[in-house]
């Protein structure tokens, strides 16, 4: 079982809240945590940005992590979302047991 986490920035909290419940719908992610918002300073088209943004943590399978962030992209807002892969070297085999189950 290899679980991993799919890291992503939204726009607001509708849109995070609205893809999480898709994947999860879609089986693409077992669960998904949708964080509070925080600031995010970042160089964009030769400007700096400082904007909210909100953050959500994606579990699922590593088999399915290629299919999630496809589809985090497509339905994203932005043109160049943040969506990156985190690996989890440990976790409690009946939990990776659960996200495996869940994301099938």
């Amino acid at each position: 079982m290899a679980v991993v986490t799919v890291y992503a920035v939204f726009a607001n909290h509708g849109e995070a809240e609205a893809i999480a419940r898709q994947m999860v719908e879609e089986r693409l992610a077992a669960c998904v945590n949708v964080l509070p918002a925080c600031r995010s300073i970042y160089r964009w088209e030769n400007r700096i940005d400082t904007v909210e943004e909100v953050p959500a943590l994606f579990k699922t399978s590593l088999a399915q992590s290629d299919a999630l962030i496809a589809r985090i992209a497509e339905l994203h807002s932005y043109d160049t979302p943040a969506i990156v892969t985190w690996a989890i070297p440990k976790v409690l085999a009946a939990y990776g047991d659960w996200v495996e189950e869940n994301v099938r």
